[in-house]
Formats: C-alpha cells, sequence, structure tokens
C-alpha cells in the first residue's frame, strides 16, 4: 500500500511547528500528569487526526513514512502527544488496512472525526493476564443477551482515556465454541468507568489508566473482528510492524529532542576554568558523535521498515526487532546526553531528565525486549533444527522523499 501523499513535505511543515508548540508544555504535563486535550485540538483543527485515514473516508491516505514522520516529530515536542496519536492510528491503519470492519462502524468513527476530536485505541491488556501477547485468553467475558452483547472485565494501560471516543475492546465470548471477539465499546457506555491507576516515571500524560466495564451493553453487529478463541491471536505483520514502528517513533522524537537540547547546551556554556564552550572538549564530543551515531542508525532502520510495509513487502518479525533497536539507542541517548550535561542535566527545569524518564518508560511495552530477544533465539533455533541457512533479508532502497524520521 505505496503512499500517495505528495503534499506531504509541505505538511510536515506544520507538524514541525506544531511539535515546537507543544514542547513548551510538555513540562507542566509531566509534573503535574494533566492530559494535553489543547494539543489534539490543534492535531484535529490541521487534519493530522486523519492522516492514515482512508481518503475516501477523508483522510490524508498517508502511509507509515507519514505516520513514522508526524509521531517522531510530535515526540520531539511533547511525547505523551505523541503515543496517544500513535495508538489512534494504529487504529485507524487496522480499519482501513483489514477491510473486515463492518460499514456502519467505519461510517460512525469517520462521521464522529469531521466533528471534532474522536480518537480510538485498542483495549487488550489486562491486570490479570498481562498482554494478549503472553498467550492467555482475556477474563473480560461479553455475555450474549438477545440482541446485545453485555462485557464486564477490566482493562488496563488504556493510553489515551480521557480523550478517547472509543476503545476497540478484546473480550473472550460465552458462546458455546468461545471466539475471541473485539467491539467497539464507547468511553462514556453506561456501566463503563475509568480508574485512575497511571502513576509511572515516565509519559505522565498519556493517562493510560484502566477501564472497568460492569454489564456494559453493546449492539450484537459492534464485533470489529472475531475468532475462535482456540487459535492464537491473529497479528497481520504489515499492520504488527505499523504498530511497532510508531512506537518506537515515539521514543526517537524523545531521544532527538534530548540531543537538541545537549547541544544547545554545551555550544552556549563556557566554564570559566575553560575558557571556551564544552563543544570543544573531546571526550564531549566523543559522546555526541555517539549519540548521533544511534540516532542515525535508528533513522535509517525506521525509515527502511516504512519503505518494505508501505510497498507491501513481507516484513516477517522485523517490527519488534526495530522497535527493540529503536527503544534501546533512545534509553542510551537519554542516559549519555545527562552524563555529558552533568550536574545542570539533573535539574527538572533542563528537560533532559524528563526525556530520559519518558525513553526508560518505552521498556514497558509488551512485547518486551527479552520476550523479542527470546522469540528470536526460538526462531534461529528452529532453523538450525530444520537444517536451514538464513540469509539476510534483500536490502531495499531508502528513497529520499523527504526528512521522514531524522
Amino acid at each position: 500500500m505505496t503512499s500517495t501523499l505528495h503534499e506531504f513535505p509541505q505538511l510536515l511543515d506544520t507538524v514541525a511547528s506544531l511539535a515546537d508548540d507543544f514542547a513548551p508544555t510538555a513540562a507542566h504535563h509531566d509534573a503535574t500528569g494533566e492530559f494535553p486535550f489543547a494539543n489534539f485540538d490543534r492535531l484535529h483543527q490541521a487534519g493530522l487526526l486523519g492522516l492514515v485515514t482512508a481518503r475516501e473516508h477523508g483522510g490524508l491516505g498517508g502511509g507509515l513514512t507519514e505516520a513514522q514522520a508526524v509521531i517522531a516529530e510530535i515526540g520531539r515536542g511533547e511525547p505523551s502527544t505523541a503515543l496517544v496519536l500513535a495508538m489512534h492510528y494504529n487504529s485507524q491503519y487496522a480499519l482501513r488496512k483489514s477491510g473486515k470492519w463492518p460499514r456502519h462502524l467505519v461510517q460512525r468513527i469517520v462521521e464522529a472525526g469531521r466533528l471534532g476530536p474522536a480518537l480510538i485505541n485498542a483495549a487488550q491488556a489486562e491486570p490479570g493476564i498481562g498482554s494478549p501477547a503472553h498467550g492467555k485468553p482475556p477474563e473480560t467475558i461479553a455475555r450474549r443477551d438477545g440482541n446485545v452483547w453485555r462485557i464486564s472485565g477490566h482493562k488496563n494501560y488504556v493510553t489515551g482515556i480521557p480523550i478517547l471516543k472509543w476503545v476497540n475492546l478484546l473480550a473472550l465470548t460465552d458462546e458455546p465454541q468461545p471466539r475471541l471477539a473485539s467491539f467497539l465499546v464507547p468511553t462514556d457506555a453506561p456501566g463503563l468507568r475509568v480508574e485512575k491507576t497511571w502513576n509511572a516515571a515516565g509519559m505522565r500524560a498519556t493517562a493510560s489508566d484502566d477501564i472497568i466495564l460492569d454489564n456494559v451493553a453493546i449492539p450484537a453487529e459492534d464485533i470489529t473482528e472475531a475468532q475462535p478463541a482456540s487459535e492464537p491471536l491473529r497479528r497481520e505483520e504489515g499492520s504488527t510492524a505499523f504498530f511497532f514502528s510508531l512506537i518506537g517513533a515515539v521514543y526517537h522524537g524523545a531521544a532527538r529532542a534530548a540531543r537538541d537540547r545537549l547541544v544547545s547546551f554545551v555550544t552556549t556554556h563556557a566554564p570559566a576554568s575553560l575558557g571556551a564552550p564544552l563543544s570543544t572538549v573531546p571526550h564531549i564530543q566523543a559522546g555526541l558523535g555517539d549519540i548521533e551515531v544511534r540516532l542515525a542508525t535508528s533513522t535509517r532502520l525506521l525509515r527502511s521498515l516504512a519503505d518494505d510495509v508501505d510497498a507491501g513487502r513481507p516484513v516477517g518479525t522485523d517490527g519488534m526487532t526495530v522497535r527493540h533497536v529503536v527503544v534501546d539507542n533512545a534509553v542510551a541517548v537519554t542516559s549519555l546526553a545527562l552524563e555529558l550535561a552533568g550536574n545542570p542535566g539533573l535539574n527538572r527545569d533542563f528537560q533532559l531528565e524528563r526525556h530520559h524518564r519518558d525513553t526508560l518508560t518505552a521498556r514497558s511495552h509488551a512485547p518486551q525486549n527479552h520476550m523479542i530477544r527470546a522469540i528470536a533465539a526460538k526462531a534461529a533455533l528452529s532453523r538450525h533444527a530444520a537444517g536451514q541457512v538464513a540469509e539476510p533479508p534483500a536490502v531495499t532502497a531508502v528513497r529520499p522523499r523527504f526528512a521522514a524520521v531524522g
């Protein structure tokens, strides 16, 4: 699904301007945990909430290349906003890519998006089982009652819940042959309540709180997707790579913000004992060089993955692998920036410690890095046991279309 967004380079200027506008209030949202509603009003006014929405539904029809660029740039300004936006893009992309959602639900979402910020996110993780990636069926149950489903259960880490209009909620049906089914659940549905649980070290304004459902009634036809519960949860590899790539782009953006802050500091701060800016010190230059190498590597990995996904080429589990590397690089960049800045970097007003806390929070996304490594190891051992020689995938050219995520 190659993108044809010829106007995007100009739109990216708008995104950069928005990121610059969001940055001055990022520390406030971090300190208070207050949700950045105003940022989403601005994103809606700019048409960016519909970036990956199909053109026939009033969106811009962008692909992963464009979504990555927007998320990384907004992440540079205010990463909590970027993560909520990434989750919305993931749901909109899944709606467009699968072609399986009932027409009346698509129409409902499209019409709401024309009126104002109408965001959507998946609700899958649960306190008792964690992420579905761990292989356990949900404890949230949907019981059929005439022409409605009645859903009861508990979901956690529902990112952006204060602004979400719907959650695409995974539940186990109580049918004789149970299904894993996703339901479009309005967040204002009677019986749904939010339990404020999010108090993490970083990404504090994402409001990734819990939702409790007590006999929430959903029309029988409001199932978005379903499959037999006896089968592993189906994941289309292009859509999975889209999701993992956007997660990586959020924290890549935060790491770029840390780099920019560090560069500004070392080029302007000249200690009296040195008589020159810190940027002239060899070990500062070496550390900054390390940061640049890591950011350039992440940029190239993200762009290459986006090119493959947008072109419809197979990507296997590369989405997970790229996210692993990009997140590790982001954490290393912000940690090194703190070290190079010295005592001033630890001051909360300096912002570097906030960037570091935000990138550390990336470790919480499922599957965690140790699971990704286990999956890679099992695949290698399986190939060896089958007598297969693993060949490196063909390297695809990176089209210099615009400064996507650098």
